[in-house]
């Protein structure tokens, strides 16, 4: 039988199939490493297994009702935690600050310590992204992005930095942190 870790594995796999990220590396690589990230972070299945499917409900056709039936309550919760409402049908450059402010309130908001684990693993992933790409195109990364302005998204970053700040004593929070004073030394 296999595990609920598996389970959502297989299940990532399956959603993000044929997707390619900015950098034209296979999406799935990026749910493994959010998985892999939160697996130094904590031994907790569920938490785990919400970071390798945190991106199925807000970027295929997976629906909340998919990860509630398949993975149970407490997966359905974190990783609507990390799901933004993508406001379909209006241009993402123009939701990109206010889906960027609700989800920093769910974060703030959050009583499960899971949801900053997730959030963490999730955005240093992405961080060591953004950091290749800096050092190979400095602030013109920024154009291939909804949020081209990079002190909006220092802006994010950081705050995401401030409201994780829990999980600071961990190497993980630290290269986060290191990373995004690399990325966005300079900007104000």
């Amino acid at each position: 039988m296999e595990s609920l870790f598996e389970k959502a594995l297989l299940f990532a796999i399956d959603a993000h199939s044929g997707m390619k990220r900015k950098s034209g590396e296979p999406y799935i690589l990026h749910p493994i490493e959010v998985a892999l990230i939160a697996s130094k972070l904590t031994s907790d299945e569920e938490v785990i297994s919400a970071a390798v499917l945190h991106d199925t409900v807000e970027d295929t056709d997976t629906t909340p009702d998919d990860i509630l039936r398949n993975f149970g309550e407490r997966v359905a919760y974190l990783v609507a935690l990390e799901t933004e409402n993508k406001r379909d049908g209006i241009p993402k450059r123009e939701t990109w600050q206010i889906r960027k402010e609700e989800s920093l309130e769910e974060l703030k908001g959050a009583a499960d310590p899971g949801v900053r684990v997730v959030w963490l693993a999730d955005k240093l992933s992405n961080m060591r992204s953004f950091h290749k790409m800096y050092l190979e195109k400095g602030d013109s990364l920024w154009q291939s992005f909804h949020q081209s302005d990079p002190a909006k998204q220092a802006w994010y970053y950081r705050t995401v930095r401030d409201l994780t700040r829990e999980l600071s004593d961990t190497p993980e929070w630290r290269e986060y942190n290191t990373l995004t004073e690399k990325v966005f030394e300079g900007v104000k």
